[in-house]
């Protein structure tokens, strides 16, 4: 794997890690978790697996990503639901360490599953694309239950330091950058999973919870499991047009598409869901 795709990848990561602490920050978790979970790391680790492995490899890789973002939807409906069913008489920080052990190893378990059931499926003859579009529609359907009764989002009252923001950027960055190296090791399968690994999403939610207490990341779990399957949507394109257009180009392609056919009707559900949650709790 090129040294430069995987510092590209890494220096995304991190920039788009900080990006989604301070949109969730200012505008809340309802629309910080859509605006910050649009297509960004997986652009460079496509690149980066074409450039490498070929059409054939560039494909089975993307076939997954949509089973992937569907295993970080199950990471993050841990961070919904696994707090209030911890005991009251434990400190935030005791939560918060269980917590985010408990969700890395859901997302390590499911991940492992999910690569055993795609492996299955390619046996069995299933398409490349029938794999990607069944987790896209999970991933999807999973998003929008999630979204249905959206948990309270407020803004952050608290700033998120700098020091804090520096701190899980290059966490972010150094787990991107090795999972975009270890995808040059020939394991297509590995690879794409490996480039859907919720750097971004676990460090967003600790930094959050730190900054601002369990509510405001509590809040932006269902949002950003809804508007990270446009990283799944981004895959099912990338398929075809990156091998149609070229990597660069189809890059493109795949990420406007996502964002106008997944991101934009995404912000629109649920800030449709928020306003009638709100209007129902004023009557």
């Amino acid at each position: 794997m090129d040294g430069q795709t995987a510092l590209l990848a890494a220096v995304m990561a991190g920039v788009v890690a900080t990006t989604v602490t301070v949109l969730i920050e200012k505008y809340g978790g309802v629309l910080g978790g859509i605006l910050g979970t649009i297509p960004t790391t997986i652009i460079p680790a496509a690149i980066g697996m074409g450039s490498e492995g070929g059409d054939d490899s560039l494909i089975l890789s993307l076939a997954i990503v949509p089973a992937g973002m569907l295993i970080n939807a199950i990471f993050l409906s841990t961070w919904a639901i696994l707090p209030s069913k911890l005991p009251k008489t434990w400190n935030s920080n005791k939560r918060l360490i269980v917590t985010s052990i408990c969700s890395l190893l859901v997302w390590t378990s499911t991940g492992i599953f999910a690569i055993k059931t795609v492996d299955l499926a390619i046996d069995k003859n299933y398409s490349a694309y029938q794999i990607a579009i069944t987790g896209f529609v999970l991933v999807g359907t999973l998003g929008a239950i999630m979204c249905w009764n959206l948990k309270p989002a407020p803004k952050g009252n608290n700033q998120v330091s700098k020091k804090i923001l520096v701190s899980r950027g290059f966490v972010a960055a150094t787990a991107i950058g090795v999972a975009v190296i270890i995808s040059g090791l020939g394991m297509p399968l590995i690879a794409g999973l490996a480039s859907v690994f919720p750097a971004i999403f676990l460090t967003s939610m600790v930094a959050l919870w730190i900054a601002q207490g369990p509510s405001v990341p509590l809040g932006a779990a269902g949002p950003m499991m809804m508007g990270g399957a446009s990283v799944a949507a981004y895959s099912i394109i990338a398929m075809w047009s990156m091998i149609e257009y070229g990597l660069i180009v189809g890059s493109a392609i795949a990420w406007i598409g996502s964002i106008i056919l997944w991101s934009i009707p995404s912000f629109a559900y649920v800030n449709w869901r928020s306003k009638i949650q709100k209007f129902d709790a004023s009557t």
